[in-house]
């Protein structure tokens, strides 16, 4: 057996689903769980837990998939930056296809010829620049604090190599404050009372768990959780453990991955690079404190400064419901573009885009 099989092995999954049942009788009424990881949304789909879960148990899916929160305003303005004269353009690769207003994508501005370069390191901006001098090196940063520590380090290196031609157009965004932003919306909303959630297993990799104590502070209970089909379902077990005992709390499942206090250098990194800013996320709105800008001593890389981006009129694509999505109170199911005229093939929303998608998982896997 290897050590992948030792997390999807049969009796296993057989044993914490008997757990899970006896756990969600004892409490005896409908419990809501929101997962707010992608990789998370992904696998609950790929292994059908939600056919397998007792009846009283709900997952949703929340704000988990960092391409899917990204505001039409915010694509339209890495459209903008891609299309300027001389410059090149990169990225990673699921934004490529997520559409602005009017349905433009960076794919298709690509397809028109802008040089638009999909990336797997941050590290590359800076083999561009040295590369094509004559150009202007923009980095589309993006994603949650997994990744961006790893951007901030690319910046510091931009300045040790007193790089002139680089900059980041930084879309980063913070769990935490979403957190808090679905934990008040289920309090307007009692029809979206959100009993427990999944937290994602990579953020928590740096943030630790000091990351969801509003979580807590809300009455709420949480577990970090790993990827694999038995990590999920512990989770969910220790989180039906919890609220069967009154004890809301943060519980680490995922503890070959994660420690309390998670990666204090990343942040260390990451925190003297970036500052906290207000962002907009989709569905979610304008949450403060809850993207990364550059600190003032990096202005000189900030995209937005040096290209002057104007006001752009940003318009959601008509009938998607991504947004509603993204905040649990709506399945794919019932957007009335889902697997008509939006399918992975020719995605309408982000959802569809990423395979973290909540209506990518959907579309593949079913319920």
């Amino acid at each position: 057996m290897t050590f992948i099989d030792e997390y999807r092995d049969p009796a296993l999954i057989r044993g914490l689903l008997a757990a899970v049942a006896r756990e969600a009788a004892g409490i005896g009424r409908s419990v809501t769980l929101m997962e707010v990881c992608g990789s998370h949304t992904y696998a609950i789909g790929r292994y059908g837990l939600k056919k397998l879960l007792p009846e009283n148990i709900r997952l949703v899916s929340g704000p988990g998939c960092p391409v899917c929160v990204t505001s039409v305003a915010d694509v339209d303005r890495a459209l903008y930056l891609a299309s300027r004269p001389g410059v090149t353009f990169s990225t990673f690769g699921d934004m490529m296809r997520v559409p602005g207003s009017g349905g433009r994508s960076l794919q298709k501005l690509r397809a028109e010829g802008a040089d638009i370069r999909i990336i797997s390191s941050a590290m590359q901006a800076a083999d561009f620049a040295l590369q094509v001098p004559e150009r202007g090196i923009v980095l589309m940063g993006i994603g949650f604090e997994t990744t961006a520590p790893t951007v901030a380090s690319a910046v510091l290196g931009w300045q040790k190599k007193n790089l002139k031609n680089v900059c980041l157009y930084s879309v980063h965004k913070l769990v935490p404050p979403a957190l808090k932003a679905l934990v008040d919306d289920a309090g307007l909303r009692p029809e979206l009372k959100i009993d427990g959630f999944i937290c994602p297993g990579h953020v928590s990799t740096i943030t630790g768990t000091a990351a969801y104590s509003v979580i807590t502070e809300a009455g709420r209970a949480a577990a970090i959780t790993g990827f694999e089909p038995s990590d999920i379902l512990q989770g969910i077990l220790m989180i039906l453990k919890q609220i069967a005992e009154g004890r809301p709390g943060v519980e680490i499942q995922y503890s070959r991955g994660v420690s309390g206090n998670g990666n204090p250098r990343a942040r260390q990194v990451m925190d003297s690079v970036f500052r906290t800013a207000d962002a907009e996320w989709r569905g979610l709105g304008m949450i403060p404190g809850s993207g990364l800008a550059l600190r003032d001593e990096y202005a000189v890389f900030d995209a937005g400064a040096r290209f002057e981006i104007p006001p752009l009129k940003s318009t959601e694509p008509p009938g998607c419901r991504c947004g509603d999505i993204l905040r649990g109170i709506r399945e794919p199911a019932g957007c009335p573009l889902f697997k008509k005229a939006c399918t992975p093939a020719s995605p309408v929303g982000p959802c569809m885009v990423s395979s973290e998608g909540t209506c990518a998982a959907h579309f593949k896997y079913g319920e």
